[in-house]
């Protein structure tokens, strides 16, 4: 059996930080993602005058309730959905203040309308200086009153996330009706933690209710990151061998660690305890339909693997994969057809069928989910290549070392 240490998750390192800045007083963040994402996050933060102070595991953040200790900023969001997302909320919320906020090329081509059209129905001064509902932007904060929103995060859960953080940062707090959502399981992360950070939020089926009041300070420790798990739990299917991953157990914060089931079902072994979660395999895989709608962030794990699958393998409801880092179902689409596999798509769903992929160079588009997906198949074509390796320094900056140490262990 291996045993893999993976890095904290990107999504509740993420929330952490809105949540400490927000909070009245000093947050320790323990064992918190470092990543090209998150290290944008921080440097977005003190930009805004956040004091925050990082050690090898533990991170240090200085809450300010009033909002941002400057009044004017410019922040640059790199390539982070979530950074790019929370931060112009986060400021939104100020007394007064004037924040820009830009992206890099990746990031200006990803939605941002919903959130910012709620956000201008709650009276904050927003203007998009080039494309409409897309960076860069500029927020005019004068406080939040709060009030009523019907918001669509069918494109995106972190739309809802921003505002149900946003909500008691308000003056009368907020009432959310959703009237599309995907990647469900990510609010229920935003959910816990906000309760972790003293504030608790209704829930009545598509209706959220935030109270005004604000958050505590806490000692808050960061879980690993389910998402970049699945490359090892998908390694351990397919090739016959044993991983476990300590701190992803029963209780376990994250939706996309559901992705195990998704291998039990093609017939990997999974057990799951208080505080860590194993799979291993014979190495033969069936295949499966299977709506990955709430885990889509591990869509690409299982298009990396499906090939090898006995029969084939049908990922539904998964159109918001499209606008992704790239267009991830396309994405995997392009690269395993040019492996020479037959796959069929659709706006929302892919089919990939049996075959013997022969090894390229992936086509990445830059978006770090593709090669680490890939990386996996990589363990039964050798001599994968990819025209963009260094992408991972988004979520998992020693993922190839890792994976190789893997790999090589596997092999033995």
């Amino acid at each position: 059996m291996t045993v893999i240490h993976i890095p904290g998750s990107k999504s509740v390192t993420a929330r952490a930080l809105f949540l400490a800045a927000a909070a009245d007083g000093t947050t320790t963040l323990v064992r918190p993602l470092h990543s090209d994402d998150t290290e944008g996050f921080t440097e977005g933060l003190t930009r805004l005058g956040y004091a925050v102070t990082r050690e090898p595991d533990r991170w240090h953040i200085e809450g300010r309730p009033a909002g941002p200790a400057v009044t004017e900023a410019d922040v640059y969001c790199r390539d982070g959905a979530t950074t790019a997302r929370f931060l112009p909320t986060l400021a939104a919320a100020a007394a007064s203040g004037t924040y820009r906020f830009d992206a890099s090329a990746q990031m200006r081509r990803r939605p941002l309308a919903p959130l910012t059209e709620a956000l201008r129905t709650l009276g904050v001064g927003l203007h998009h200086e080039a494309a409409e509902g897309h960076h860069p932007l500029r927020i005019e904060a004068s406080g939040i009153k709060g009030g009523e929103l019907t918001l669509n995060a069918g494109e995106s859960s972190q739309y809802l996330t921003a505002l149900l953080m946003l909500g008691p940062l308000t003056a009368e707090g907020l009432r959310i009706e959703v009237t599309e959502l995907v990647s469900a399981p990510y609010i229920g992360i935003t959910l816990a933690m906000m309760r972790s950070f003293g504030v608790e939020a209704g829930r009545e089926g598509n209706t959220f209710t935030v109270p005004p009041g604000g958050y505590r300070p806490t000692t808050y420790a960061v879980e690993p990151d389910a998402s970049t798990a699945s490359y090892f739990f998908a390694a351990a299917a397919l090739t016959g061998r044993e991983v476990t991953v300590p701190g992803l157990g029963r209780d376990a914060l994250q939706g996309d660690l559901r992705f195990v089931d998704v291998l039990r079902r093609m017939g990997a072994d999974v057990r799951t305890t208080a505080d860590a979660t194993t799979v291993g395999s014979a190495g033969a895989l069936t295949g499966l339909t299977v709506n990955m709608r709430d885990i889509s962030d591990t869509m690409p794990t299982l298009a990396a693997i499906a090939p090898f699958a006995s029969s084939p393998v049908r990922i539904e409801d998964v159109a918001n994969t499209r606008v992704k880092e790239c267009d991830r179902l396309d994405a995997c689409a392009d690269n395993l057809r040019r492996m020479g596999i037959t796959v069929r798509t659709g706006h929302d769903w892919i089919e990939i069928h049996p075959g013997t992929p022969r090894p390229i160079e992936i086509t990445t588009h830059g978006d770090h989910r593709i090669v680490m997906s890939f990386a996996v198949t990589g363990l039964r074509t050798p001599g994968m290549t990819y025209d963009d390796p260094a992408c991972v320094r988004k979520t998992f900056p020693r993922f190839h070392e890792t994976f190789a140490d893997f790999a090589a262990t596997t092999a033995g």
